[in-house]
């Protein structure tokens, strides 16, 4: 990773801190100072951000590109947990808590990644009520989304999660690009690239998506939809 803090003035990163869901409606005096305890860094496609176990440095937000969120099994099988994009956090517990990573971290494109210390980000909810609350709100939020993640794995079929996942890519311009391959979402919805190919000719097949090499188009939401309940 290269530092690049001298190209993110804090004025400009204060703006970008701004537009995180953690920090909309904090002072502009606040985000300032958080700003300027915040180091950003470049990655190439490939590079980690952080490993599992190690300590935590702080909140992570991601400013341009995509990232992985993952964990490899003793077999050496990688299954994403998450994947975030420009304006989404990663790391969050372990930021909040002071403990280690509890996952693997790395870019899938070229991207901007920024660094709040742990310490910095308590500091700061301790001296801000709103700011608290809107902590708890998000990660009440992202509970919801691993307990449904959990059902989806456990309940659901690869055609079923691979619908869902989709109209989440409608909804999250981060779950899409380029960088968002059909190997990392296989890994991702816990299943192989054949299986995903297999379930992918299925929704073409019924006219609900067109695919080429590079993008999955959605041409029936509505139909995409009735799939996802399933």
């Amino acid at each position: 990773m290269i530092v690049i803090t001298r190209s993110l003035p804090d004025t400009a990163l204060a703006q970008k801190l701004g537009q995180h869901r953690y920090f909309r409606g904090v002072a502009s005096e606040q985000l300032q100072a958080l700003a300027a305890a915040t180091r950003c860094y470049a990655l190439t496609a490939g590079e980690v951000l952080f490993l599992e176990g190690e300590p935590s440095a702080g909140l992570w937000i991601i400013h341009a590109g995509r990232v992985k969120i993952f964990k490899v099994s003793a077999e050496g099988n990688e299954h994403i947990l998450h994947l975030v994009g420009p304006g989404d956090s990663c790391n969050d517990i372990a930021a909040l808590d002071g403990g280690p990573n509890p996952a693997n971290a790395a870019a899938l494109s070229e991207v901007i990644a920024c660094c709040l210390p742990h310490d910095v980000l308590r500091a700061a909810i301790m001296a801000d009520p709103r700011l608290a609350m809107t902590v708890i709100q998000v990660l009440s939020g992202r509970t919801r989304e691993l307990v449904q993640q959990v059902e989806d794995l456990a309940l659901h079929s690869v055609t079923t999660r691979l619908a869902r996942f989709l109209l989440k890519q409608l909804e999250n311009p981060a779950l899409s690009g380029p960088s968002i391959t059909r190997t990392a979402i296989a890994a991702h919805l816990a299943t192989t690239p054949e299986t995903l190919s297999r379930a992918l000719s299925a929704l073409e097949r019924a006219g609900i998506i067109a695919t080429d090499r590079s993008a999955i188009r959605v041409l029936q939401e509505d139909l995409l939809r009735v799939m996802a309940m399933q």
